[in-house]
């Protein structure tokens, strides 16, 4: 049986593995032994006397052997706890009987932790054996050598164990560590490593250092990177996006791009509170089939500035969520201009449906240049944007060469610094969260060149890698923009326009019935002529390498002999 830590019993001690079968046998064992009373002893049944029952188990003090009405009894005392009762016991009571040493009851713990205890016969009332022995389970944690694990050895395991100290002096144990059991250390840094073991996998970065992370390879870690939070990013005007993180320390210079929008219903997107949005179209619409007055046709190059989403009368009666929008005039251009109250003419409102294809770009005249740091607090992502000076701390760095970038999402993840000992002049940042190095610590200081060491702030990632990253907790918890509705007025003329022209199709079918009727066969050979070889120019079917895409039919009514043509016709081939 396995006893939890927590078992609840007392454990009383036994003199010896011996029972007796009387009181009379207890006695006269003790008198030989030279023991004096009182003496401590139990029963492994219930004794009924008339004063009470003692239970099983339950120790007794034999104070004195003496007469008590007549008969040789022992004097015993019953401690209860709260009272201390008097028996009388006949020394011819049956048994067995236990003789215990005397002393307070032992919890579990205290057997366990009291050396002179072991191996001893103990006693317990709440276990269904007379005496037991309490054997201590424990495990050895060890570690071997190039484990990264820390082996537990059990003590139940019969081993031969060889103690080996003084013959192994020069073996140098080397514990495996994980990238990621570094950052929760979180110290000493910095750390010169050797590594071990590399996951396998994609890569996840596209950067040359990616290349050089090979087993025997010694990496310098300099501690947890900071700031902590990473842009994700994609390039603009590339037939295919390359993708980018940006660390939260890039000290390149940003300027904003105007956006850039295909329906109306991305303009409901990207409208905030307290943000004014004013775009230009870049196509014409017409609004055909809107029957309210409301919904405004567009021309390329008109100034809109949206106002709020809206629900308004459409088509067939029926409510269409539309945006709506401040026509712009020319006057309107310059920036900081004072708007009149009676300017109403220059001050056009119109309601574009959602569903509206035209094309916007929004109308920017921000020429300020800023830090990553500022973008991302001033205005929400996503942002486009145009890297105007590059991260002079990154030489390499590859963003300036893109017309523009999309700034999509932040993410908050801790990196750790480190560098390679062929390198030792350039550092770059690995999360061990998806690159989770093994590597052993090296005893030899790491060689540092003198100064601060240049971080590169920016790393390609796999198309793979970066929408592995788009599904990540903090981007699922977003709720995914609502589809755009359809327009309600063109689709219902459709399925009008589709139920009339199947009514029509009927109604023609049913006047064409008589007309369904089996006609009689037409020749489908041409008809012969006086030149034979007009004749055999006119049937396509048997052209040298060619097969008749059709079964050609042969009219048995027919009085022509046609097959005496083809006859001739193989022969001449």
């Amino acid at each position: 049986m396995v006893l939890a830590p927590n078992f609840q019993g007392h454990f009383s001690l036994l003199t010896g593995p011996q029972s007796y079968g009387t009181l009379e046998e207890l006695v006269s064992a003790a008198n030989q032994s030279s023991k004096k009373l009182p003496i401590c002893f139990m029963s492994t049944y219930k004794i009924a006397t008339k004063a009470r029952v003692v239970p099983e188990k339950q120790p007794l003090k034999l104070v004195a052997v003496e007469m008590h009405l007549g008969t040789c009894c022992a004097r015993c005392v019953l401690d209860t706890g709260a009272q201390q009762v008097l028996l009388h016991l006949p020394l011819s009571q049956k048994g067995p009987f236990w003789e215990l040493e005397p002393g307070t009851h032992r919890t579990l713990l205290q057997v366990l932790q009291d050396p002179a205890l072991r191996d001893r016969l103990l006693t317990c009332p709440a276990l269904p054996w007379c005496s037991q022995t309490l054997r201590p389970e424990y495990k050895i944690e060890a570690i071997m050598h190039m484990r990264r694990s820390v082996v537990k050895i059990p003590s139940t395991l019969e081993v031969d164990v060889e103690d080996v100290t003084a013959s192994s002096q020069h073996i140098h144990f080397i514990q495996p560590l994980l990238l990621s059991e570094v950052l929760a250390r979180g110290g000493p840094f910095p750390l010169p490593t050797e590594i071990l073991e590399v996951p396998e996998g994609p890569p996840i970065f596209l950067s040359p250092w990616v290349g050089s992370l090979k087993k025997g390879r010694r990496l310098c870690i300099h501690g947890v990177a900071s700031p902590s939070w990473r842009l994700l990013a994609s390039t603009k005007g590339r037939k295919m996006p390359r993708h980018f993180m940006i660390s939260g320390a890039y000290q390149g210079k940003l300027r904003r791009r105007p956006r850039e929008f295909p329906t109306a219903y991305d303009l409901l997107g990207a409208l905030k509170p307290g943000q004014s949005l004013r775009v230009v179209a870049t196509k014409d619409y017409e609004g055909e089939g809107l029957e309210n007055p409301g919904f405004t046709s567009l021309a390329m190059g008109d100034r809109l500035e949206v106002l709020r989403s809206d629900q308004a009368l459409g088509a067939e009666d029926r409510d269409t969520d539309v945006l709506v929008c401040q026509r712009l005039s020319d006057e309107a251009e310059k920036e900081g201009e004072e708007e009149c109250e009676g300017d109403a003419e220059h001050q056009e409102q119109i309601m574009l449906p959602l569903h509206t294809p035209g094309g916007f770009v929004e109308e920017l005249s921000d020429g300020r240049r800023y830090s990553l740091q500022d973008l991302t607090v001033q205005f929400s992502l996503p942002c486009e944007v145009k890297v105007m000076v590059k991260d002079t701390n990154h030489p390499a760095d590859p963003l300036t060469s893109f017309p523009g970038l999309r700034l999509e999402e932040k993410i908050v993840e801790p990196f750790l610094v480190v560098s390679l000992d062929s390198k030792p002049g350039m550092c770059f940042e690995i999360p061990p969260r998806w690159l989770d190095l093994t590597v052993a610590e090296e005893e030899e200081p790491p060689s540092q060149p003198p100064g601060s060491l240049p971080v590169a702030t920016v790393e390609e990632l796999t198309e793979a890698f970066y929408y592995r990253l788009r599904k990540l907790p903090t981007f699922e918890s977003q709720a995914p923009p609502p589809r755009p509705p359809k327009s309600k007025g063109l689709s219902g003329q459709k399925k009008q326009g589709s139920k009339e022209k199947g009514i029509k199709y009927s109604q023609i079918l049913e006047l064409q019935e008589p007309s369904l009727l089996p006609k009689p066969k037409v020749q489908t050979w041409p008809k012969t002529t006086e030149d034979s070889s007009n004749l055999y120019s006119q049937t396509p079917g048997f052209k040298k390498g060619l097969r008749p895409t059709k079964p050609i039919t042969q009219d048995l009514d027919n009085e022509h002999d046609y097959e005496e043509v083809v006859e001739k016709f193989l022969k001449t081939l």
